[in-house]
C-alpha cells in the first residue's frame, strides 16, 4: 500500500518522458502513456517497461534459485562419491547444508516477485542464456549486505566520513542536504547513515536489485534477518560458510523511502531534488560520464548538489571513455555545475572479518553545486523496441544469422553423440557433409568438446 503520498511529489514517468505520476492504493499510473507501475514486496517498481524488467527479474531469480539447488546437488553427489578426509567432508557438508538454508531464504524473501509461478527446466535458462549480468547480476553485491548490516562499521563510517567532510561548514546544523536521492543505493546502508545523521529532510534510496532492497527494506524496520555469508577467500573452514545476523543500529526515521529503478531512467520529476548522491556508480554506468552528468543536473533544483563517492576504475571498449580524474571534474563543470570540491582518501574496503580478501580502496569524492541548466541528454535507450515490447518484427540481422548458423552447427555436433562414435568419426561425417576438412575437424570437435566438457563440470549437479 503506497503509504507517504509525499514520495509521489517527487516521482515522474521514466517511460514518457517525465509526466507526473497519479496514485492509487496499490500503484502509480502515468495519465499520459497509461503506464501502471505497480508495488512489489511494498516498493515502487518504476521501471519505463515495469511489466518486462519484471519478467526478466523473475527469470534472473529464477534461474538463481536453480542454480543453488544444483549446486547443492552436486556438493551431495561429492559427498556420496568418494572415501573423503574428514575435514573435507565436513566442509562440503557445511556449504551444502548452507547452500540449502541460502536458497530457502532467499525464496521467503523474494517472494513478492512470484517465482514460483515459473516451470522453465535450468537446461531452457541455460539455452536461452537467462542473464545474470557479471557486473549487476543478483548476487554481484550480495557481500554488501553484510558488509552494511553485520560486520563493516569501519568501512560504513569511513564512507559516511568522506560525504560530510565534501559538505564542508554549514550554518544550520540538520538538513543540509535536503530532499535527496541515492542513485545505485545498493544494500543501502550508506543512505541510512546520511538520513539517521540528520543530513537529509528527505530520503529516496534507489535501486534495481530486489534482493538488495528487500534486506534493506527488513533492516531499517528495524527487523532482524540472518543470512549466510560465503566469503571469497575464507580464512578457515568454517569460514567457508558463516551465518550472520543483519540488522541496523535502530529503525530508520521518517521520510525515507525505498524505491525500483533504473539510474539511466530515472522515475524523478525535473528539479524536484536538492541533492544527488552516486556511490561506486559514475564509472559503472553503461552512459557515457558526459551524458550521465547532463542527467543528474536535470533532477536537480537550481542550486542543488551532486555528490559523488566511490572509485575511478572505468572501464569501456572505447579507451576515450575511460576517464582520468581531471577529465571527470573538467567534464562536471561542463555539465552546469561550479568546481567540484574534491577529497581522496583511503579506506578499508570489503574487509570481511572472515575472508582472507579485502582491500584498501582510494576513494575519489567530490560535491558540486549545480550552476545552470544544460541541454538534457536524449532518452536513455539501452536496447530497441522489438527486444523492450515484444511487439515488433524481429529484425534479420546479419550477426543473428551468423548465429543462426553457428547454432546448427553445434546442434549438429550435439546430435552425433551417442555414446558410440569417437572424435574421429564425427569428423568424418563432418567431412561429408563438406562443412570442414577431417584435418580441420579433429581439432575443432576436440576444442568444442573440451568447453562443453569444462562448462558442463561448472553449471551441471551431476
Amino acid at each position: 500500500m503506497i503509504q507517504d503520498p509525499r514520495l509521489g511529489e517527487l516521482l515522474a514517468c521514466p517511460r514518457c518522458d517525465k509526466t507526473p505520476l497519479n496514485a492509487d492504493k496499490k500503484r502509480y499510473t502515468c495519465p499520459a502513456c497509461k503506464t501502471a507501475f505497480p508495488l512489489v514486496g511494498d516498493i515502487p517498481w518504476m521501471f519505463a517497461d515495469p511489466d518486462s524488467s519484471l519478467g526478466e527479474w523473475r527469470n534472473r531469480l529464477h534461474f538463481a534459485l536453480q542454480k543453488l539447488a544444483h549446486e547443492s546437488q552436486r556438493l551431495g553427489n561429492e559427498l556420496a562419491a568418494d572415501k573423503l578426509d574428514e575435514l573435507t567432508g565436513s566442509r562440503l557438508e557445511l556449504l551444502k547444508n548452507a547452500k540449502d538454508q541460502h536458497r530457502s531464504e532467499l525464496q521467503r524473501l523474494l517472494s513478492p516477485i512470484d517465482i514460483q509461478s515459473l516451470e522453465a527446466r535450468y537446461e531452457s535458462h541455460l539455452a536461452l542464456r537467462t542473464r545474470l549480468p557479471g557486473d549487476q547480476g543478483l548476487n554481484t553485491y550480495y557481500a554488501n549486505v553484510h558488509r552494511d548490516w553485520c560486520w563493516g562499521e569501519r568501512e560504513n563510517l569511513a564512507s559516511l566520513e568522506q560525504i560530510t567532510t565534501v559538505l564542508g561548514e554549514a550554518t544550520e546544523a540538520s538538513g543540509r542536504l535536503g530532499t535527496t536521492v541515492v542513485l545505485g543505493a545498493g544494500a543501502c546502508r550508506l543512505a541510512y547513515d546520511l538520513h539517521q545523521s540528520g543530513e537529509s529532510e528527505r530520503m529516496v534510496a534507489m535501486d534495481f536489485n530486489p534482493l538488495l532492497l528487500f534486506i534493506a527494506r527488513d533492516v531499517v524496520a528495524g527487523k532482524t534477518l540472518e543470512f549466510h555469508e560465503f566469503p571469497l577467500a575464507p580464512k578457515s573452514l568454517t569460514d567457508f560458510a558463516v551465518l550472520q545476523t543483519l540488522n541496523a543500529p535502530g529503525s530508520v526515521r521518517d521520510n525515507f523511502h525505498l524505491l525500483f529503478g533504473d539510474v539511466l531512467r530515472p522515475p524523478l520529476a525535473d528539479g524536484s531534488l536538492d541533492t544527488v548522491v552516486t556511490p561506486w556508480l559514475i564509472d559503472i554506468v553503461s552512459e557515457d560520464f558526459a551524458a550521465f552528468a547532463a542527467r543528474i543536473n536535470r533532477l536537480l533544483k537550481p542550486g542543488g548538489r551532486w555528490i559523488n563517492f566511490g572509485s575511478l576504475a572505468f572501464d569501456h571498449p572505447q579507451r576515450a571513455r575511460c576517464y582520468s580524474a581531471e577529465e571527470v571534474l573538467a567534464l562536471t563543470e561542463g555539465a552546469g555545475f561550479a568546481a567540484p570540491d574534491v577529497r581522496e582518501a583511503d579506506i578499508p574496503y570489503m574487509n570481511s572479518p572472515n575472508s582472507r580478501h579485502g582491500r584498501i580502496e582510494t576513494v575519489f569524492t567530490f560535491s558540486a553545486r549545480k550552476t545552470h541548466d544544460v541541454k538534457p541528454p536524449a532518452r536513455h535507450k539501452s536496447l530497441p523496441d522489438w527486444i523492450v515490447t515484444g511487439k515488433e518484427a524481429v529484425p534479420m540481422l546479419p550477426s543473428f544469422r551468423s548465429q543462426a548458423m553457428s547454432t546448427q552447427v553445434y546442434s549438429f555436433i550435439m546430435s552425433l553423440i551417442d555414446g558410440k562414435r569417437t572424435i574421429d568419426d564425427m569428423a568424418k561425417v563432418l567431412e561429408q557433409k563438406k562443412l570442414m576438412t577431417r584435418k580441420e575437424a579433429v581439432p575443432a570437435i576436440r576444442n568444442f568438446l573440451t568447453r562443453m566438457y569444462d562448462d558442463s563440470e561448472r553449471q551441471s549437479g551431476f
